[in-house]
């Protein structure tokens, strides 16, 4: 979860007087079955209005692409949008607009996903377009030759003229030596710059079948109403065999790494990262949201160990966060990220060298049972408060799903929080906080030098 998620979530704690995992009502009635063709459906029940979210989900993303070869999969989520047989190019969105609807796509590592919010009784509308473009896309050469130039823009401006976005692309790279997560998701310029529409034609041919698709839909719907139309619109679509795709795995211990960037900044910053296993890939799943917990115990709040000794303590770093995604394909990062107090004179040095002792605090000795009861309760509310809205439900399920993870996880992971003891924080933080899986970048405005 998100700094800025974190923080809201902790101002819901005063509503919440009960044991945790009673925050969580019963799960919603959710339904899950598979077409002939091989597409997985998952519906999951929420009355509370008479809307519905549909998503598909595409087990196919960056981490799927080859060096020389990236970009691939987030230039074809583009071209989604420019015509299929029955619609020409634009006219999907103009549909749903005209109805009201929200839309949008979004590419990842991991997936692909392309979603509808809108009034229950329009759900067949959303369905009969998404399984036009899964059968019939029109991949139509000049259409891509514009697009191709909007996302070279895109590039240029959301990466990078963004020193934070670019160090951390370059720091990503740096992270991830052996799997695909080396790529990033918008593709390396010099990759936009020699793709064709051909490269695209075949991608969509190869990932783009309902046995490598998940629905999921949320709302005022029931399983079999969901059933017979998910039937009637994609059912007649033909399944194809699709490439084995191997989960992207990292050298457990690659060794400690280095970069120095001088980029277009005001103040210097520094990102950790720490190889560690996602809820896929690990050996033991408690690691996993122990790994989840300590991501609060650091940087969960006004309270948390990095706000509360760094920042107004020490007075050492002006801005910090730690963060770590637990629901990814592959192996994921512990990330650290901080910008030193430089009005009181510090450096990145001592940032590296005042973070330390926080981590090695984790390693020798566990955190004490109130304040892993504080943490826990803080991201639980979180994910009680993100669970409220149907997109949220709908996006946690297509993300378990499309990771090769059971959205049962999602019903599930509130009681895992609470198994995790203070022991199993310090056996994870002494198991992966360690140089052998640190990756280092240093980010320093351009005319500076390194101190």
């Amino acid at each position: 979860m998100n700094v800025i998620a974190r923080h809201a979530a902790g101002l819901l704690l005063g509503m919440f007087c009960m044991p945790l995992a009673a925050l969580a009502a019963e799960p919603q009635p959710t339904h899950e079955f598979q077409l002939d063709n091989g597409l997985k459906v998952v519906v999951r029940e929420d009355h509370r209005a008479p809307v519905v979210v549909s998503q598909l989900w595409y087990k196919v993303g960056s981490s799927y692409e080859t060096p020389s070869q990236t970009g691939l999969s987030h230039a074809l989520e583009h071209m989604m949008f420019k015509g299929s047989r029955k619609l020409g190019p634009g006219e999907s969105s103009h549909i749903l607009r005209e109805l009201g609807a929200e839309e949008n796509a979004f590419t990842s590592d991991d997936y692909t996903a392309y979603y509808q919010v809108l009034a229950r009784d329009r759900l067949p509308v959303a369905f009969e377009l998404e399984a036009d473009r899964l059968a019939s896309l029109r991949l139509p050469p000049d259409e891509f030759a514009r697009e191709i130039e909007v996302i070279k823009e895109e590039r240029r401006l959301r990466t990078d003229d963004q020193p934070s976005a670019l160090a951390y692309e370059r720091f990503s790279a740096l992270a991830h030596p052996a799997s695909g997560y080396h790529n990033p998701t918008i593709g390396w310029m010099a990759d936009l710059q020699r793709m064709k529409v051909e490269d695209l034609r075949t991608w969509y041919q190869t990932w783009y079948v309902p046995n490598n698709a998940t629905l999921v839909v949320v709302g005022d719907v029931t399983g079999d109403e969901v059933k017979t139309l998910a039937q009637h619109y994609f059912g007649g679509i033909p399944a194809r065999p699709v490439p084995t795709a191997k989960r992207p795995l990292e050298l457990a211990e690659p060794g400690e790494r280095r970069i120095e960037l001088k980029l277009k900044t005001q103040l210097p910053s520094l990102v950790y990262g720490f190889n560690v296993p996602g809820l896929a890939t690990t050996d033991n799943p408690r690691e996993v949201q122990a790994l989840r917990l300590i991501g609060a115990l650091l940087d969960g709040g006004y309270s948390a160990r990095i706000p509360s000794r760094l920042v107004r303590g020490q007075e050492l770093v002006a801005d910090a966060g730690a963060g770590y995604e637990a629901y990814t394909r592959g192996d994921s990062l512990f990330v650290i990220s901080a910008t030193p107090n430089v009005q009181k004179g510090h450096t990145l040095k001592d940032v590296e060298a005042g973070l330390w002792p926080l981590l090695d605090e984790l390693k020798n000795a566990p955190p004490s049972a109130e304040e892993l009861e504080r943490v826990r309760a803080q991201v639980i509310a979180g994910l009680v408060y993100e669970r409220d809205s149907i997109t949220q439900q709908a996006t946690t399920i297509g993300q378990l799903e499309s990771v090769g993870l059971s959205w049962r996880l999602m019903d599930e992971e509130l009681a895992a929080l609470e198994a995790v003891t203070p022991e199993d924080i310090q056996a994870a933080a002494r198991r992966y906080f360690t140089p052998s899986r640190l990756s280092v970048a240093h980010i320093l405005p351009e005319e500076t030098h390194h101190d």
